[in-house]
């Protein structure tokens, strides 16, 4: 129990600087009782490493998924039979998973950070950690116009986490996306923008001075939150000094238009289209790292389906529901598949850019009938990995999902041998 000193900081405390206030977070100490990124570096001679996380919601009715046989030589599945093309260019896993996860949609927060199960007991109080793609933009950020997307349709408070466990915003427009990355602006618009960076900083110089003074004053449970205060303010800083450096250089040009991404006729249409622009986005090297969550569907447009995606998860075993499942998902793996083929033919360095992006098709159910967070469906294309096909771990006492974490870090270049609740690291890959 902590004994507050006095004087006692009001609830209403602001941090000013230039022409705004800050408010601070709730700190004890407002209770009446006891209680630099550096300029963009020049592209190596090698092309660089990539790394997409895509997020499913809704799990995989898994016989449809995973082969009984291990190995290349597999029997396809139903689903694997749309992948085909690209045998030996992917790992599916069975029987992996984060140990310990309640059977609840809230996991979805935490399916790329691998948190320990405190984190996530509660689905509306998350206590997270780093994400995935945030540990490895660390590596690449500088380098491109973007550190890392993250862009979500589902419903989670956001896929991509920072260090402090404070979600990342996520981007679910796609023509504002394409604009972000492709259109550039009129000579006064860009000036303008300069000034706005300028006065950004300004603020978060002052704001970040005062940060200091005051937590001198606080007791250990406030310095830790001001200290995540502080770690998102400088994260803000270097996110400045990114766009700063980049603001005047042209963007890319690509073969599409903001008309493109403005509309949809059904969700497949504008699932397409997300992955398109992830597409663009690595090609053009706008971004090595990417988060792409995708949403729940609906029937509308698509004559096979006659109910929702959701309503056909929670199928209970009943065989029509469970065929419409199916057709859900078929489509969602015939455009994964779409993807893959996509990558496969761009050509970079004389390989294919599937070659040097790492792509995780995941989800944070296994089956979604029973919300049950054990078995996940976990697919692992390119990147470069010695692909295995099917790689089978025990469905009654899981494998640990961040072991396969730990590997895509060294894959990409961190030396590391822990990320999130790993065990270990897996070395099925090589």
């Amino acid at each position: 129990m902590h004994i507050l000193p006095s004087p006692r900081l009001g609830r209403r405390t602001f941090l000013r600087a230039g022409a705004v206030a800050v408010a601070l977070p709730l700190l004890d100490a407002m209770t009446p009782h006891v209680l630099r990124a550096g300029s963009p570096a020049a592209a190596d001679a090698t092309p660089p490493q990539r790394m997409v996380l895509i997020h499913r919601p809704l799990g995989t009715y898994y016989p449809f998924l995973f082969p009984e046989q291990t190995g290349l030589k597999y029997q396809a599945t139903r689903f694997l039979k749309i992948l085909e093309p690209h045998r030996g260019r992917f790992t599916v896993f069975s029987g992996i998973s984060h140990l310990g996860y309640p059977n609840s949609h809230g996991t979805d927060s935490a399916l790329f950070t691998g948190v320990a199960p405190e984190g996530v007991r509660r689905a509306d109080d998350i206590h997270n950690t780093i994400s995935l793609d945030q540990e490895a933009a660390e590596l690449t950020g500088s380098h491109t116009r973007l550190p890392s997307l993250t862009l979500n349709t589902a419903n989670c408070a956001s896929l991509s986490w920072n260090r402090k466990g404070v979600p990342i915003p996520f981007e679910r427009n796609r023509a504002r996306l394409f604009t972000r990355m492709f259109i550039d602006g009129a000579p006064e618009e860009i000036d303008r923008e300069q000034k706005r960076l300028a006065a950004g900083r300004s603020i978060l110089d002052g704001v970040r001075d005062q940060l200091k003074t005051l937590g001198q004053e606080l007791g250990a449970a406030d310095r830790d939150r001001l200290d995540t205060m502080t770690t998102s303010i400088r994260e803000a800083e270097n996110s400045l000094y990114q766009d700063e450096a980049w603001i005047a250089r042209p963007k890319p040009q690509v073969e599409a238009s903001v008309k493109d991404f403005q509309r949809a006729d059904h969700w497949v249409d504008e699932q397409q289209q997300w992955f398109t622009l992830v597409q663009l986005a690595l090609q053009t090297d706008s971004t090595r790292v990417v988060v792409l969550g995708l949403g729940e569907h609906n029937q509308t447009g698509q004559p096979d389906l006659e109910i929702g995606h959701h309503d056909a998860s929670h199928h209970g075993k009943e065989p029509e529901k469970i065929e419409q499942l199916a057709r859900y998902e078929e489509k969602e793996y015939a455009n994964f598949g779409r993807f893959l083929d996509n990558l496969q033919n761009v050509n970079e360095g004389g390989r294919p850019l599937l070659d040097q992006t790492q792509l995780l098709f995941a989800s944070n159910l296994g089956d979604a009938s029973a919300h049950s967070s054990d078995n996940l469906p976990v697919i692992l294309a390119g990147g470069g990995f010695r692909h295995q096909g099917h790689v089978a771990f025990d469905r009654e006492k899981n494998t640990p999902l961040s072991n396969l974490y730990v590997r895509m870090l060294q894959q990409f270049g961190k030396e590391t041998d822990r990320f999130g609740s790993s065990t270990g690291v897996l070395s099925e890959l090589g």
